[in-house]
């Protein structure tokens, strides 16, 4: 039996914060210095990141009286912040949990258990109850929560997903990861904490986990295998705290070389006997572009195999729990889903993309006749209907190897080893 992940959707909110007009409101707060905002120009522009998106109507140009005080954007006790979470977080996970579910296959009926996900706040009743009313699942669904684990997060949930599936071939997993990064930016002259507003960003995604057979011809991930690491050190290079004045990000610049020195012993045994340049499809936490930098390095990756996760990056920063599943979004749809964009099962408030692995037109990822898939308009892509997309018979019955992987507080490494096949 087979345990895979058969739909996965996205959904951000709908202010868009250009890196440029963020680097220009950060360096021009109250406090900030002559070095502070040289720190804030270098990281911002150094970022790889082109747009984000933020809750925050005051980072986007709007108001925001619950975080704005003397001019000060983001000057905000942390119960003022966590308000905002738990007034903003149902409509972003029921967006992502509708667009998993769109042309998945499968119905809200089918749900027999809820895994959320989200480190930037807390409430309760919280998501996971949030998700059984908003999409009238039973009351019966076995919910669980993690939280506050960080970046890594999703991967516990599709471990207990993984494990749910294999005790009851007929279970559907509903995982959904929701990050509010935004709502604990801060205004500093400290360049960790200048790194870390330079990066983060809201969104959440979700996923479909299950060993019920596919309708024929879907795209599915299968998940061959996962793992979990506490690296020999970065103990005190990064963490995720909560103050007065919001959660505080300690995050060292020794990270990426720590993670670039002890990410081909982790993910070694996972992928033997091949060796990781030989898998052809990565899935990489894009926690800033340095982390990438040094994975791509150690584990002498190609520009195309990065492209994916640079893409995610570029396009959207570091939502936490969330990104990864933004990056196997596009890897299960062909990086179709930018082209999907538009309202998520009501939600008019919110951007909605979703890819169940059908066919969606337009060539394969593993298409030699293709370029970086991140290149060019992403709004201009594949649409959501079309033909069978192009791709031998060889690959579709043989599947792509897969590896994806996230960082986190600890230091934590955790990695999955996927095959991208058809049903």
């Amino acid at each position: 039996m087979s345990v895979h992940i058969r739909s996965i959707g996205t959904a951000v909110p709908p202010n868009e914060l250009p890196q440029t007009k963020a680097r220009d409101l950060f360096a021009a707060q109250p406090g900030i210095n002559r070095l502070g905002a040289r720190l804030i120009g270098a990281a911002f522009d150094g970022s790889a990141i082109e747009t984000r998106h933020t809750v925050v109507d005051a980072l986007a140009g709007g108001t925001d009286s619950a975080l704005v005080a003397d001019g000060l954007v983001l000057d905000a006790s942390t119960g003022a912040r966590n308000a905002v979470y738990a007034e903003r977080v149902p409509e972003l996970l029921l967006g992502a949990a509708r667009a998993a579910l769109d042309g998945s296959g499968l119905e809200t009926g089918d749900i027999t258990h809820v895994v959320t996900v989200s480190c930037t706040g807390f409430y309760a009743p919280g998501p996971d109850y949030e998700l059984v009313r908003g999409l009238g699942l039973s009351p019966r669904v076995q919910r669980f929560h993690l939280g506050f684990m960080g970046c890594y997060g999703a991967f516990p949930a599709l471990r207990a997903a993984d494990a749910f599936a294999r005790a009851d071939p007929d279970a559907v997993v509903l995982i959904v990861c929701v990050e509010l990064c935004t709502i604990h930016l801060t205004s500093s002259n400290d360049p960790e904490q200048i790194v870390a507003t330079s990066v983060f960003a809201d969104g959440a995604a979700a996923a479909l986990v299950t060993a019920r057979p596919a309708p024929a011809g879907t795209r599915i991930l299968t998940i061959d295998a996962l793992a979990s690491t506490i690296t020999d050190e970065g103990e005190s290079e990064m963490a995720w705290t909560i103050g007065d004045s919001g959660f505080r990000m300690r995050l060292s610049g020794y990270v990426p070389s720590i993670i670039g020195a002890s990410i081909e012993d982790v993910v070694a045994p996972l992928l033997a006997p091949t060796v990781p340049a030989e898998t052809p499809l990565w899935a990489i936490h894009p926690g800033g572009r340095s982390i990438l930098d040094k994975v791509e390095q150690a584990l002498g990756l190609t520009e195309e195999q990065l492209a994916p996760s640079r893409g995610v990056l570029r396009d959207h920063g570091n939502m936490s729990s969330a990104t990864v599943l933004f990056i196997l979004e596009r890897l299960l749809g062909e990086n179709a889903s930018d082209s999907r964009r538009g309202p998520s099962g009501g939600e008019s408030s919110i951007v909605g993309t979703g890819v169940d692995g059908s066919d969606v037109g337009g060539p394969s990822v593993g298409d030699p006749s293709v370029g970086d898939p991140t290149d060019g308009d992403p709004t201009s892509g594949a649409s959501s209907t079309g033909g069978p997309s192009i791709e031998s018979p060889s690959v579709r019955d043989r599947g792509e190897a897969l590896c994806a992987m996230a960082f986190g507080p600890g230091l934590t490494v955790e990695v999955g080893r996927f095959t991208r096949t058809r049903a």
